[in-house]
């Protein structure tokens, strides 16, 4: 029988529930313009920047009598596109009209794919870089990539102090632009995620040429579907469409605060309602923009006037065979073959001219690791100052690969190539007659450097006894002096070797 006093022990309070293990499911949709010379069913130019609506034809207005034929280079565009990313092209497709009615739709309905799209089933690799954390590799699913024309664009004007913009003006320039809308799989749980798999789909676009990526100009602009569910064994949540992100940045705040928004209102009881919300950039939030619609209130239907869309296998393959090496292949070449950093590859790999400017520099004989050192570093930062091409800069890969071996030869020290790279790079030309011509040979006979050394000695005999009494950090005294004397032309490790022998001999 248990004791009054252990009878009298106060039972334990029960445990707080536990909060489960939130777990985000993220995808994208990301509309890719075309970068066709004109528009999708149109000879309308595509060209971005022109005075409002005078890119516009009869058939963008969807004039009666007028009947649309696909561009021939907007179809092989989204089926390299659909390559690229590892896609299956369909033998068969066809368009279909998606009505919706909008100020800036000019016919009152969207020709798109639905049902069959040119491209499905794929996937591509990448990497994900926290900040504080490992850099992984994720591979993110692909459900479909379709053809679409795009629609055109508000411009809201006027002042009013209270509302703000009092009008709206409509520029059709952009309609009727070729788009390739490309649909992730529920693959992605973070917002670095989705901006580092948003980057890398804008990376291939950009290496097969279909598109500049430009987001400031809207050339690439993404959806987000986000929802929140209690594990990753729990089903799917309610989701929610952000649209209209234009920087990767602006993805991954979207996402993140997004993702908290939903878990604090589940579990403060409040329901999660499928829409679509809007990110508000200043105040760093989403909001709501409208209820989000189904499928079904497009009332999609089989485009009348276009026929189906069929690609021989001959041609895929012709395509596919003309496809450059992508940017996952080139990082792992780089690391694999070059034995350069997961860092290195990342950055040389992010622009294809870039990439080429690097391969072309190690193909001239210099060194892997030295030719990513001078081209992400000084050479990256001339480039994007003066916002110039790789394409087209003076110093050309021949002649930086002579640049570095100079310096690995020991003829002239980094110092120096550091002072006469700000030349090479406006005029270009060979770096060794450059260094002949202005007499910035390394000096690496041993007599004249000990002659300096001798007369530096002489000349500050109290530091001389100062460093032999153990002051050894004025040996760095005397090295400043001496390549100060030289103009950073002295051999540094005869250099050193010599005024360590003469301080301590």
């Amino acid at each position: 029988m248990a004791s009054a006093a252990a009878s009298a022990v106060p039972a334990a309070a029960p445990s707080a529930a536990r909060q489960p293990a939130w777990e985000a499911v993220i995808g994208l949709e990301i509309h890719v313009q075309l970068g066709t010379a004109t528009k999708i069913f149109s000879p309308a130019a595509s060209s971005f920047g022109e005075e409002p609506n005078t890119h516009i034809d009869p058939l963008v207005c969807g004039l009666p009598g007028t009947l649309p034929v696909l561009n021939e280079k907007v179809l092989e565009f989204a089926v390299k596109a659909a390559l690229a990313l590892n896609m299956q092209i369909a033998a068969h497709s066809k368009f279909d009209r998606k009505q919706y009615f909008y100020p800036d739709l000019p016919k009152n309905y969207q020709i798109s794919q639905y049902d069959e799209p040119i491209g499905f089933e794929g996937q591509i690799e990448v990497e994900v870089a926290e900040k504080g954390k490992e850099t992984y590799t994720k591979v993110v699913g692909i459900e479909r990539l379709h053809m679409e024309e795009d629609a055109g664009k508000l411009v809201h004007a006027g002042s009013d102090r209270l509302a703000g913009s009092s009008h709206s003006l409509v520029d059709y320039n952009r309609a009727g632009v070729a788009l390739a809308e490309i649909v992730s799989k529920p693959d992605l749980r973070t917002g670095r995620e989705a901006a580092e798999y948003a980057s890398e789909v804008r990376r291939i676009m950009r290496y097969l040429g279909v598109s500049d990526g430009n987001m400031q100009e809207g050339s690439l602009r993404c959806d987000v579907n986000i929802s929140v569910r209690p594990g990753p064994d729990a089903p799917f949540g309610v989701k929610v469409e952000i649209k209209n992100m234009n920087s990767f940045s602006a993805i991954q705040k979207a996402c993140e605060y997004e993702i908290q928004r939903q878990i604090k209102a589940i579990e403060a009881g409040e329901p999660i309602r499928q829409e679509t919300r809007l990110w508000d950039e200043g105040r760093q939030l989403t909001k709501t923009m409208r209820s989000k619609e189904g499928s079904s209130d497009y009332r999609y239907f089989p485009e009348p006037d276009l026929g189906p869309i069929e690609v021989s296998e001959a041609l895929r393959e012709r395509w596919h065979a003309e496809l450059p090496e992508l940017p996952a292949s080139k990082r792992h070449r780089y690391a694999e073959t070059l034995s350069l950093s997961i860092y290195d590859a990342r950055v040389l790999t992010d622009e294809r001219s870039m990439a080429e400017y690097f391969e072309a520099t190690v193909a001239a004989g210099a060194d892997p690791k030295a030719a990513a050192n001078w081209i992400t570093g000084d050479i990256a930062a001339h480039v994007n100052a003066q916002r110039l091409s790789y394409t087209t800069l003076p110093l050309r890969p021949v002649e930086l690969a002579e640049l570095l071996r100079l310096i690995t030869s020991g003829t002239i020290s980094g110092k120096i190539a550091k002072e006469i790279l700000p030349e090479l790079l406006e005029r270009g030309g060979s770096a060794k007659a450059l260094v002949e011509a202005k007499g910035l040979g390394m000096i690496s006979d041993p007599a004249a450097i000990a002659a300096i050394v001798a007369e530096l000695l002489a000349a500050h005999p109290d530091e001389v006894a100062a460093y032999r009494a153990g002051k050894t950090k004025l040996r760095g005294f005397f090295v400043g002096l001496l390549m100060k004397r030289t103009g950073g032309r002295a051999d540094p490790q005869l250099a050193n070797q010599l005024l360590t022998e003469r301080l301590e001999g």
